[in-house]
């Protein structure tokens, strides 16, 4: 019996393969979230502070609710993340999904933090300055 012609077949299995990569990168990243979830924080509330896109009257608080954060991404569920992610996912290409979440949960989120005062910069300013600290942990290819 003759096997069926698919000229799309080449274009899935790249397609399967970015996703295949873009999942295993977002994995790594998760866990390298947790595991340096307090020197993560510790740099970005700084990278935050320095580039003006917090204010607050007590960066250790900040800290601690970065570091929770790291330590809890790891466990979130797909839908979770994916949903969260959502009003920004256009936001820049090939963005980092690690990044997008936490960029996210600074205007969502943090804003409502009692010490924090006020958060500047529109989400793509948030976006980098997060990536900026977030890339040193994406794995390369």
């Amino acid at each position: 019996m003759a096997r069926a012609h698919n000229p799309y077949g080449s274009q899935i299995k790249a397609s399967d393969s970015i996703d295949r990569e873009r999942d295993r990168e977002r994995r790594i990243m998760l866990q390298a979230c947790y595991k340096y979830a307090g020197e993560l924080s510790m740099k970005l509330v700084q990278k935050l502070l320095d580039n003006k896109i917090v204010e607050t009257n007590s960066e250790q608080a900040l800290r601690e609710l970065f570091e929770k954060l790291f330590g809890k991404i790891a466990d979130l569920e797909e839908f979770e993340m994916q949903f969260k992610v959502a009003p920004i996912r256009s936001l820049v290409g090939n963005a980092n999904l690690v990044s997008l979440y936490i960029t996210q949960y600074i205007i969502e989120d943090v804003v409502e933090h009692p010490s924090v005062q006020d958060i500047f910069g529109d989400d793509l300013e948030i976006y980098r300055v997060v990536d900026s600290v977030l890339d040193k942990i994406r794995p390369r290819h």
